[in-house]
């Protein structure tokens, strides 16, 4: 039997497993600003994020509306410059009616970068006192969201840590919870796999045509989603890769398809398109891994499994990493930065059931407050760049 979750209720309903205050740079030149009022405060309750660009993205608008209102932030600041084309009232206004405090600073106004650090530290620090009296209330399984991404994989990935994490997605969705994969452009060639397993044949097309547009964004940029570290940690073409990041999905029933920024409507299982809608405009789809960590966030997601062949050390900003290693060297040389041994499986140590379990059993232990590796070390690692989507289908979504 699961013991239940803790979370931090909000006025949507939703719980989230922390409870954090965001400080938001709503532009490159507002950055500086922003993480100099977050350093200010030594605990982890304050984080930094924001969006670089200066000229307006209504998916980026979308996405930080998701993330100042995820279920493991209870308030956010946000600094502007003063000059750029982010929408910074539409973002205070949505933020405000979710019930959370929102404060809006324009370094222009305030007069430049020390008075707007004074101004930004007192109101962050007086949110703080609010926020830390709140108190944490029991959080049913059926109310978690988890997502999943691969990152620094080599060949060790889909034989071990990729197959695990599916083995705990399928029992979080049994226990009423919420899964999210992506990302296309790493299931090329597993369009008829996922099709057979969607609930409606409707949804089944879905899938595929989800992959043929990845494939054309990479057919047009030149190259596919496979990095020279994957073919040095023994990968040898993007359908193997693909192979590993299919098992990360588990054997469950897909439920829904979904792009950054839609919450799906009930628990199960969806896959997140983060391949960019329309014309190739703005390069390759996710620069980096956080990339697609943030747009998990925005889908709601309250925690992520992140698994690692190469090693890789990153965390996220908002929600807990749990780093699961597939390589058993690797963790022998990164242990401090891995939560899971899944290269036991390689070495005859466990089975791919038992290892499953564990990282199922650690995630109720980190819904209850544990810290993740790469939270102890402090990272909180963010990024946001431009893009472009458009809505997805009644098909794609569960009825």
């Amino acid at each position: 039997m699961t013991l239940p979750l803790i979370g931090y209720a909000r006025a949507d309903g939703r719980k989230g497993i922390r409870n954090l205050l965001l400080v938001v740079y709503l532009v490159e030149c507002a950055h500086h600003v922003a993480r100099e009022i977050t350093r200010r405060f030594e605990s982890k309750d304050v984080q930094c994020i924001g969006f670089a660009g200066c000229y307006p993205n209504a998916y980026a608008q979308d996405m930080l509306q998701a993330l100042c209102t995820h279920p493991n932030v209870g308030g956010a600041l946000l600094v502007s410059l003063g000059c750029e084309g982010f929408n910074r009232t539409a973002l205070a206004s949505a933020v405000s009616a979710s019930g959370r405090p929102v404060h809006t600073l324009s370094i222009q106004t305030c007069g430049g970068t020390r008075a707007t650090l004074e101004v930004g530290q007192a109101w962050v620090a007086q949110a703080l006192q609010s926020l830390r009296a709140e108190q944490p209330v029991p959080m049913d399984w059926s109310e978690l969201s988890v997502g999943t991404i691969c990152g620094g994989s080599d060949a060790t990935s889909g034989l071990t840590a990729n197959p695990a994490m599916g083995v705990a997605f399928d029992l979080l969705i049994a226990s009423g919870g919420t899964a999210i994969f992506e990302e296309t452009g790493e299931l090329i060639g597993m369009e008829e796999l996922m099709a057979q397993r969607a609930r409606t044949p409707e949804l089944g097309q879905a899938l595929r045509d989800s992959v043929a547009k990845a494939a054309r964004y990479y057919a047009t940029l030149g190259y596919p989603s496979f990095a020279p570290g994957n073919a040095e940690g023994g990968l040898t073409t993007i359908e193997e890769k693909s192979l590993g990041a299919y098992a990360k999905s588990g054997q469950s029933g897909i439920d829904g398809l979904i792009k950054p920024g839609t919450r799906p409507p009930k628990g199960g299982l969806y896959l997140l398109d983060v391949v960019p809608d329309g014309e190739v405009r703005f390069g390759f789809p996710n620069i980096n891994d956080n990339a697609e960590i943030a747009e998990l966030m925005a889908c709601g997601c309250q925690l992520i499994l992140f698994s690692t062949g190469r090693g890789s050390v990153v965390g996220s900003a908002i929600a807990p990493v749990i780093k699961v290693c597939a390589n058993p060297d690797t963790y022998r040389r990164m242990q401090e930065d891995m939560d899971v041994d899944a290269g036991r499986i390689l070495e005859g140590r466990a089975s791919l059931a038992q290892v499953g379990q564990e990282i199922f059993e650690l995630m109720g232990r980190v819904g209850q407050g544990q810290a993740t590796c790469s939270e102890a070390l402090g990272h909180q690692e963010f990024v946001l760049t431009y893009k472009q989507f458009v809505p997805a289908g009644p098909a794609c979504l569960p009825v």
